[in-house]
């Protein structure tokens, strides 16, 4: 979940360096380079966050063709200008994001996911499993696993999904 909260948090250096694009986002040069280069941005993005999966073209091209109309880099942008607090969400959902910002407490059962090569920013599990008060499991999914995980592990994720799905039985 984006959250706004931490617009105004500082962080290390180090972890600045990992939300470059966030505030590439937050300019206009970030949003005209961005809607030039979708797809060589995204691809970037793919390498980053998964370093170790070796993705095709053929593979990247299929989900890359969601970029492809006229509201994705808009929308893009505003997400991310939005997490920074520079931008206004929709009235709509004020009050809601009123009551998410309060972070309260997942009962729902639950199980997070993580790659072992997850090359995006990301907390280590036990800094939110308190916040799971439903049955709770967290899994490493190991192999070299970066950021997509239905994608690179298919198998894996698979067997949570059923796994969770069994939590309701």
């Amino acid at each position: 979940m984006a959250a706004r909260k931490s617009a105004g948090c500082h962080y290390r250096t180090k972890v600045e360096l990992e939300w470059w694009y966030q505030y590439y986002f937050a300019t206009e040069r970030g949003r005209l380079g961005y809607e030039k280069y979708t797809h060589d941005f995204a691809k970037l993005i793919w390498q980053l966050a998964s370093p170790k999966w070796s993705f095709d073209d053929a593979t990247f091209n299929r989900s890359a063709a969601a970029f492809d109309n006229r509201d994705h880099v808009s929308i893009v942008v505003h997400n991310y200008r939005w997490r920074l607090g520079l931008a206004e969400g929709e009235a709509k959902y004020d009050d809601l994001e009123k009551r998410l910002a309060l972070v309260p407490v997942i009962s729902v059962p639950t199980i997070t996911l993580e790659g072992d090569a997850n090359g995006a920013p990301n907390p280590d599990a036990g800094a939110y499993a308190k916040k799971f008060a439903g049955k709770y499991a967290h899994r490493l999914i190991t192999g070299g696993v970066g950021h997509n995980l239905p994608q690179e592990a298919p198998s894996a994720f698979a067997e949570v999904v059923l796994e969770i799905d069994s939590y309701a039985s």
